[in-house]
């Protein structure tokens, strides 16, 4: 394959991946500007979108445009009985409990999906067929393109929520100032509430549109959470296009890695950069306050 095409193939394989981290990270920054917390549970919703769907694929028997929806709701339902039983009960929490907390919460649901499934890895089909589609010298699978639609879609409904709606301009005064929103009367516990809603459905989409393309188990949330993480860092752990910008950067550089060193490196791709970010620039390459104007 010419050098050209070999680029181009890794191309849209990075912006492919990188819109997946793009998705995961939103929920990170989404979750920290409401609540100043970092949820390291945030992966695992990814894997219960994912085992969801399958569990509703397989044993419920329902068609997948019935079991993707119900996977997200099942998957929000989790996301909202982790903030009432782990998150709300805390009063003044030092923020290195609460990332505790939430790493906990993270094994706890990683144990019962493991004890609930299996340790096997599953897929799921994809959802237009697995016919390779040519572009630009390149191959493409039909869920690349999925992928990039619902993403897009995603952060088009995030902005319109943020901007133009009450709840999403009260969350967002609670990311700048929480006590001042309180004070104006602003239910700040219920719009951290809404919180977790939007990140756990957010993780579980983003968990079900990549299954077809790097399956699922019990234990996928960890690497995933992990790399979402690093591209909310390198946002800034802004809630607008600083992660997304982050997350795709990320996952074309991985993509670039892998193909041209080693795929081998792949995973440590990820960690390198966060570790470069965190020494050289620890407020992300992106600022916040620049990122949310855009």
């Amino acid at each position: 394959m010419p050098i050209f095409d070999q680029l181009t193939q890794y191309l849209f394989s990075g912006l492919a991946t990188g819109a997946i981290y793009a998705l995961i990270g939103l929920g990170f920054a989404i979750i920290y500007n409401a609540t100043g917390i970092i949820n390291f549970a945030q992966g695992e919703f990814v894997m219960l979108g994912g085992m969801f769907t399958l569990s509703l694929l397989g044993g419920a028997g329902l068609p997948l445009g019935g079991a993707v929806p119900v996977a997200i709701i099942l998957t929000t339902v989790v996301g909202m009985v982790f903030e009432r039983l782990a998150i709300r009960p805390l009063k003044s929490a030092t923020p290195l409990s609460l990332v505790i907390i939430t790493i906990g919460g993270s094994i706890l649901i990683r144990g019962i999906a493991m004890l609930g499934w299996d340790k096997d890895t599953h897929s799921l089909p994809g959802f237009s067929g697995d016919e390779p589609i040519e572009m630009f010298g390149a191959s493409l699978m039909p869920q690349h393109l999925w992928i990039f639609v619902v993403t897009i879609f995603v952060i088009g409904c995030s902005k319109l929520f943020f901007n133009y709606t009450v709840s999403g301009k009260a969350m967002r005064a609670c990311s700048y100032n929480s006590r001042a929103a309180s004070l104006i009367g602003i239910d700040v516990r219920r719009m951290v509430l809404f919180s977790f809603i939007i990140s756990s459905a957010m993780g579980s989409l983003a968990g079900i549109i990549i299954a077809p393309l790097t399956m699922t188990a019990y234990d996928v949330g960890i690497m995933l959470g992990l790399k979402g993480f690093c591209a909310a860092i390198i946002g800034g752990m802004s809630s607008g296009f600083g992660t997304v910008l982050g997350g795709l950067l990320l996952g074309i550089l991985e993509s670039l890695g892998a193909g041209l060193i080693s795929s081998g490196y792949k995973d440590a791709i990820a960690f390198v950069i966060l570790l470069l970010i965190l020494f050289i620039r620890p407020q992300g390459l992106f600022k916040k306050a620049e990122t949310e104007r855009v």
